[in-house]
């Protein structure tokens, strides 16, 4: 018998079935997203409150015995709250597209349907975790910006930061670059972070394509292979990939194909540092419905829409509410070469 819509009644296609089936989609590759750099916070609400602590360390003035003690003034906290916000999008399955449909070899049409659903599901969530890459992107330079490059946040603002210069590599000319990196990269971004830092965190630097080439002709780069073992390396081909060099890790970021829609700008590099804990966090939230209400939020929830006026057709819809967060923006750095 030729497959109806009503089979979209079925407990396979509950909020909490689709939920699960979503999140088990093979993540679509991102050079961020494949970092895991930022630390999932789930709230049940639709803001996160973030508290930031200007802590500093305070020269304490010498005092005769008998003399009025010093006193510590306290720290002042600023507690910020930060909305969440939904990316989602839908596809349409219409009545036409389904009727008589059958999974090869196989005479059960409910399964024809599921299968049809996760295909949905799967066109949608690439689109959407090109758009979590984006955020990313933008997260890591302290700037969250949405489509239409409008702002979001910025952590600058929100923190109360004043964002550093831009750094001139000009590799063409540079020399002592191990020096120039020390005094402009690491030791500005270990002040910043005020000591929480651990000892294995690492520098990355997400590079541009023109940046990243210049680098690699840098003169100071290209003696470090020169007569050894590893000379070869001069004639590798390095293109989206990661070098390590100058106590940097240098990755030639892959964004999407036409190079500005998730991209950073051929010629400019940015700088943070990985494994430094609570440097990054994602808050997630669930959506605004009865059923789900004061529940912790997931990363994707996906569920049917029908029509109900008409039956004709089915929306599979996949949405997330969340929002990354750089908690550190003085740490982040970029650069131009």
């Amino acid at each position: 018998m030729p497959l109806s819509m009503d089979a979209f009644n079925d407990d396979g296609f509950s909020v909490v079935h689709l939920t699960e089936s979503v999140n088990r989609v093979p993540t679509v590759p991102g050079v961020i997203s494949g970092m895991n750099l930022f630390q999932p916070r789930r709230v049940r609400s639709h803001k996160v409150a973030v508290e930031s602590k200007q802590g500093k360390l305070v020269i304490v003035q010498t005092s005769e015995r008998g003399a009025p003690r010093n006193r510590r003034d306290n720290d002042k906290r600023k507690i910020v709250d930060l909305r969440t916000r939904r990316i989602d999008e839908a596809s349409r399955i219409t009545a036409d597209e389904v009727s008589g449909i059958r999974a090869f070899g196989s005479e059960t049409e409910l399964k024809s349907l599921q299968t049809e659903v996760v295909d949905r599901q799967q066109m949608v969530v690439q689109d959407l975790q090109a758009t979590r890459e984006r955020l990313y992107l933008g997260a890591i330079n302290g700037l969250l910006v949405d489509a239409d490059d409008s702002t979001i946040y910025d952590f600058y603002d929100v923190f109360g930061f004043v964002r550093p210069s831009e750094i001139d590599f000009d590799w063409a000319n540079r020399t002592g670059v191990r020096e120039f990196i020390q005094a402009n990269v690491t030791r500005p971004m270990l002040r910043a972070l005020g000591g929480i830092a651990p000892a294995g965190a690492r520098i990355i630097a997400l590079c541009g394509d023109d940046f990243f080439d210049g680098l690699t002709r840098n003169t100071e780069y290209r003696e470090r292979y020169k007569n050894n073992e590893n000379a070869s390396e001069l004639f590798e081909n390095h293109a989206f990939s990661a070098i390590e060099a100058f106590g940097v890790t240098w990755v030639n970021y892959r964004g999407t194909d036409d190079n500005s829609t998730v991209a950073i700008a051929p010629d400019k590099a940015r700088f943070f540092m990985m494994g430094v804990p609570g440097l990054f966090i994602e808050a997630f939230a669930p959506p605004p419905t009865f059923g789900l209400v004061n529940t912790l939020g997931q990363e994707w929830y996906s569920r049917i829409i029908r029509d109900d006026k008409r039956d004709e057709w089915a929306d599979v819809e996949v949405e997330s509410h969340r929002v990354p967060i750089c908690t550190r923006p003085e740490s982040l750095l970029q650069g131009n070469g």
